[in-house]
């Protein structure tokens, strides 16, 4: 994705990587060099060895060339910090040194259930989600926020119809 400042300065394009932190397993998502579309990369499963489970995330960071990873947080339906966005938030400044490049977390509520619908519509069995559902939802977490940093185009105005007025007839 390209932005520009104020002023209309070019800024680098970024290439971002979305983790979707699970208990048992993390789902991996990428963004394309333009950060324009997500896909789906790998799922790591976790280990005992919290701290090797980050080196291996930070080596797939590196790999993707990323400057900024996007973590999901399951906030509450209500918007609230419930347990499993507290579990998150918890390892967030571990994982964050070790991944070596600045992190964000965004709201990951739905993620799943977009993920699991996509698969279902796509032919996937129960089964073969399972084994791909994390990290297509990384991927859905991470479209939304590319999505959200791209600036929006103001269509012009149409000058045959007439500009409102305060006037009420």
């Amino acid at each position: 994705m390209s932005e520009r400042t104020s002023e209309g300065a070019h800024l680098a394009q970024r290439r971002a990587v979305g983790l979707d932190l699970g208990s048992v397993r993390i789902g991996v998502a990428a963004s394309d060099a333009g950060g324009v579309m997500a896909s789906p990369r790998t799922t790591v499963r976790r280990t005992r060895d919290r701290a090797g489970d980050h080196r291996r995330l930070a080596a797939l960071v590196a790999e993707e060339g990323a400057d900024v990873v996007v973590i999901g947080l399951p906030l509450s339906l209500d918007g609230s910090v419930g347990r499993a966005a507290r579990l998150v938030l918890d390892e967030l400044d571990e994982l964050t040194a070790a991944l070596g490049v600045p992190v964000v977390t965004h709201d990951e509520r739905f993620t799943t259930t977009t993920a699991h619908q996509r698969l279902a519509a796509g032919g996937r069995r129960s089964r073969a989600r399972r084994e791909v559902v994390d990290q297509s939802a990384a991927a859905v977490l991470l479209q939304v926020w590319l999505d959200g940093r791209r600036p929006r185009a103001v269509p012009p105005a149409d000058p045959t119809f007439p500009a409102p007025t305060e006037e009420c007839s």
